[in-house]
């Protein structure tokens, strides 16, 4: 996530005006188009091991069946929108690149409303049906081979919606000036653009993004160009690197934009919407965090830093690869958990919904820790009266494998306290080789809170069921030893 504050401590041509709307020449099936149904027989250069299937619905996350799609691995997408502020709707151009994990007779796409106007699969027209709320089923004209890639390219337009789920309203939203973004966790991606929307399946993304002339598009990526012609203003953004769907905007607004780099290059762009000017101080501080944190975590992974002030209450900020986006109440405090993400979230993404406190146990230390370096704050008196200070309800939600609906109860204020917990177990040279070395193990990938364990286990030598399970895997408060452990004292 994001850091929520309910309660406690929260495209790659240029598109051009053709390709956006009227499908830069190549014709347009509609679902009720009747093409003909994928061959079983041979691929292109490829020979079928066995006979060609369906791929899944879903990819395995236990706690979201549906999420996802199963069958293939997304490498790149590349999307193209326009949007207009005044009609609210979004006309989409979108091909995603991949690669079958299996010879595929037909897969789906997540796309949450929209209309979808055509879909080709290699250049060639395909069928195409709309199931559930978000399935987009496709049916290319030749099954694909096991490891082959291929391109999908749908054209879709309407007026995005959203949901509410997980951290509150997710999906597209709109503000108080009369622009938009996208902004959620779990889903986001599917409510702007056809894609496998779940973090085990990342992929590099690139945006082309038109807006009328006066209003700024801003995304995730370095920013490649931007240019204004009869009357719509063009910008690309390209991010090279892997990144989750729910980790990819875009948001088109009246946006004042500063840009300067840090020492190393890195680009640092920050976007002020109307309304967020109480918060250019705080973002000033872009680079100090990120170095404080490398002095913590290690190199700072992502290829962008900075961020996008929306001036718009959602209730939450959200960690948007290398470039955050933070709602009209965030703090300099918000911007340390959002960047701490990109270590711990973004460079290392969770495999299934459950492991979340992977992300955001993580980023919430990360505050404390601001606290501890910065402001000379004593996190073992912290820790103390916080706990004095907790009711039963504190200690009820576990922190791994809490339930569906239930991921981002206690990650925040419990978590904070049980890595703080950990690091007083496994002592200070131990507990520092584990923060910088993690993103190492698992770099631009996947993992899970029990690889994490055993990753925790290993690198400090110690046997530590015993206080995960109290801390972790357990409701309520934990014994006596593993609440006050090695120099911790009561």
């Amino acid at each position: 996530m994001a850091i929520r504050r309910a309660g406690s401590c929260v495209l790659a041509l240029v598109c051009t005006l053709t390709a956006c709307t009227s499908g830069g020449g190549e014709p347009r099936p509609t679902s009720s188009e009747r093409l003909p149904t994928a061959s079983t027989g041979h691929s292109p250069g490829a020979l079928q091991q066995r006979p060609a299937e369906p791929g899944a619905p879903g990819i395995g996350d236990p706690y979201y069946p549906e999420a996802g799609n199963g069958g293939y691995d997304a490498l790149d997408y590349d999307v193209s929108v326009r949007y207009d502020p005044d009609s609210g709707v979004l006309h989409g151009d979108t091909t995603l690149t991949a690669r079958a994990t299996k010879p595929l007779s037909r897969f789906s796409l997540d796309l949450r409303g929209m209309t979808v106007e055509s879909v080709h699969v290699d250049g060639a027209r395909a069928r195409f049906d709309r199931e559930d709320a978000h399935e987009l089923v496709i049916t290319p004209a030749r099954a694909k081979a096991g490891n082959q890639r291929f391109r999908v390219r749908v054209q879709y337009h309407g007026t995005p919606g959203r949901t509410t789920s997980g951290l509150g309203n997710n999906g597209w939203h709109r503000t108080p000036s009369g622009g938009a973004f996208a902004m959620g966790e779990p889903p986001s991606a599917s409510f702007w653009y056809p894609s496998n929307d779940h973090p085990r399946d990342k992929a590099t993304f690139r945006l082309t993004a038109r807006a009328p002339e006066g209003w700024t598009a801003v995304s995730i990526g370095r920013e490649e160009r931007s240019a204004t012609r009869d009357g719509w203003t063009t910008s690309r953004w390209v991010e090279s690197e892997p990144v989750a769907g729910y980790l990819t905007t875009v948001a088109i607004d009246r946006f004042d934009v500063t840009r300067r780099t840090l020492g190393d290059g890195t680009p640092v762009l920050n976007a002020f919407a109307p309304g967020s000017e109480d918060l250019r101080q705080d973002a000033r501080r872009t680079g100090e965090v990120v170095r404080f944190l490398e002095s913590r975590f290690g190199d700072y992974p992502a290829t962008t830093t900075g961020g996008i002030y929306l001036g718009a209450d959602t209730g939450y900020a959200l960690e948007t690869q290398g470039r955050p986006t933070y709602d009209a109440d965030a703090s300099l405090s918000t911007i340390v958990h959002e960047l701490a993400h990109q270590w711990y979230g973004n460079e290392v993404s969770v495999s299934s919904w459950a492991d979340i406190c992977l992300n955001e146990c993580l980023a919430s230390y990360a505050q404390w820790l601001w606290l501890e370096g910065k402001e000379d704050v004593d996190l073992d008196a912290r820790y103390r009266d916080t706990i004095t200070a907790t009711t039963p309800e504190f200690w009820a939600p576990p922190l791994y494998d809490m339930g569906a609906g239930n991921e981002f109860r206690g990650v925040y204020d419990k978590g904070i306290l049980a890595m703080h917990a950990l690091r007083r177990q496994l002592g200070e040279k131990a507990f520092w080789t584990v923060l910088r070395s993690w993103p190492g193990e698992h770099p631009e990938g996947n993992a899970s809170w029990p690889e994490f364990e055993r990753f925790v286990e290993r690198t400090s030598g110690q046997h530590l069921d015993g206080f995960f399970t109290a801390w972790f895997h357990r409701s309520g408060l934990p014994d006596e030893q593993y609440l006050y452990p090695g120099t911790l004292s009561n």
